[in-house]
């Protein structure tokens, strides 16, 4: 099937699972954001193989069009770390770093934009079933993560963490927490022999870290952790201002060795 009769089918399916009365729309941009929603509101409840293939087959036809970045190829800001800037959904490295709640299923927010709704949106229904599995009505505390399959993403694994919302200042709890979001998935990722590793910029949108003392934490403990470990890190920055703010950062660095 082509992406137009996948997105169809898919619709009919979730729209009877729901028992929701929505009209199919006409346009195909239409459709799919309205299958996106249905899926993004969804409960990790048990659903059919056959429903799952054919989303598989449809999120494998938009990876392809997306186009995959290997993270390898990257060049290198400064030793062994590298920035990028773009859709962190497309890049092939052993790992990336979704910035999650502490519910750890993704966002359930139909229409939300949220790197955690991309994510999930890119890997599948699969995801949420696993993250819901591991978990078991758990929740996640600031600095936790949480590592399942990539499924549909050109990574291998995808590990969920739970930045702090700053709330006003930044206080001493929230630089620690965000300290161990870094620390915890970098470790992880040493221990089991990744070569490379993404991170996403972890609480500086809806959680309004501020991105000039975010990345600082983001940078410092990486390089703390990986002088003796061979493994790549990219930081990806999804605006030009922060990634700009990244680039400035790595230059001045530079110019201190």
């Amino acid at each position: 099937m082509n992406k137009e009769e996948l997105v169809q089918e898919l619709l009919k399916y979730f729209l009877e699972e729901g028992n929701y009365s929505y009209e199919i729309p006409s346009s195909y941009d239409e459709k799919r954001t309205l299958l996106r929603s249905l899926i993004n509101m969804r409960e990790p409840f048990p659903i059919k193989e056959e429903i799952l293939k054919l989303e598989d087959e449809l999120l494998q036809i938009e990876l392809k069009e997306k186009g995959i970045v290997d993270g390898l190829n990257l060049k290198e800001a400064l030793e062994n770390i590298s920035l990028y800037l773009g859709d962190l959904t497309t890049l092939k490295v052993d790992a990336i770093v979704n910035a999650g709640n502490s519910y750890g299923l993704g966002c359930f927010n139909p229409t939300h934009r949220c790197l955690d709704n991309n994510v999930h949106t890119a890997s599948g229904i699969r995801l949420r079933l696993e993250c819901s599995e591991l978990l078991k009505g758990k929740t996640l505390n600031n600095g936790d993560i949480l590592v399942c399959n990539g499924y549909n993403l050109p990574c291998k694994y995808v590990i969920t963490t739970v930045g702090p919302e700053v709330q006003g200042e930044v206080t001493r709890k929230d630089e620690e927490d965000l300290v161990g979001c870094y620390k915890n998935a970098l470790e992880y990722a040493i221990k089991h022999n990744f070569k490379t590793i993404a991170f996403s910029s972890i609480s500086t949108g809806l959680f309004s870290y501020p991105i000039n003392k975010a990345k600082l934490i983001a940078y410092h403990t990486v390089k703390d952790i990986i002088k003796n470990n061979k493994i790549k890190v990219i930081f990806v920055l999804y605006s030009k201002e922060d990634y700009d703010k990244y680039r400035s950062l790595f230059k001045n660095e530079r110019k201190n060795k």
